[in-house]
């Protein structure tokens, strides 16, 4: 039987080439147990890992849902690669644009911040960087999960650092 659909969303953003498995996977792990829907981009990396880890873990709820951009050009075809193979639901959209351009209007990245009531963030580049912008534009709460502050450089930092998954798992119970 399929678990039933949470009724809330969090958001795991990061690199999208590299998986971070470690830090990923304990979070997805965490995810599931806290019977919470994994929302991601749906692409390679950390999108990959953490949702990896959620769908292969044990849970009475939740679903792994992707964001999945489109190719540049064509709003009708997914961008190649994308869903990665452990995205459950995936949500296509005619949005193109991440990376450098992830706080533009043609970037899926909204969607993933909306969509989330509180967004966990990975090591990562001008993408992750852009999500935590409109975390914090959007007013949604947002911890960067990265043991290593050198893991965390180049995000900004107005969202507070964590080194360990329990500070991970303190941050959103309140919110649950």
């Amino acid at each position: 039987m399929s678990p039933r659909l949470a009724a809330k969303t969090v958001g795991v953003i990061g690199s999208g080439t590299d998986e971070h498995a470690e830090l990923a996977e304990a979070v997805g792990t965490l995810l599931a147990r806290l019977g919470v829907n994994l929302l991601t981009g749906a692409g390679g990396g950390v999108m990959r890992s953490v949702s990896r880890a959620y769908s292969r873990s044990p849970r009475d709820a939740g679903i792994c849902i992707g964001i999945v951009p489109c190719a540049p050009g064509d709003p009708a075809r997914p961008r190649h690669g994308y869903p990665n193979p452990f995205v459950e639901l995936p949500i296509y959209t005619h949005l193109p644009e991440s990376g450098a351009e992830g706080t533009a209007d043609l970037s899926r990245n909204h969607v993933n911040v909306l969509s989330s009531f509180a967004l966990v963030a990975l090591p990562g580049g001008a993408g992750t960087a852009s999500e935590i912008e409109l975390a914090a534009r959007y007013g949604k709460p947002i911890i960067v999960y990265a043991p290593d502050e050198r893991l965390a450089r180049g995000l900004p930092t107005g969202a507070r650092r964590v080194s360990t998954i329990r500070e991970v798992e303190d941050f959103l119970r309140p919110l649950l």
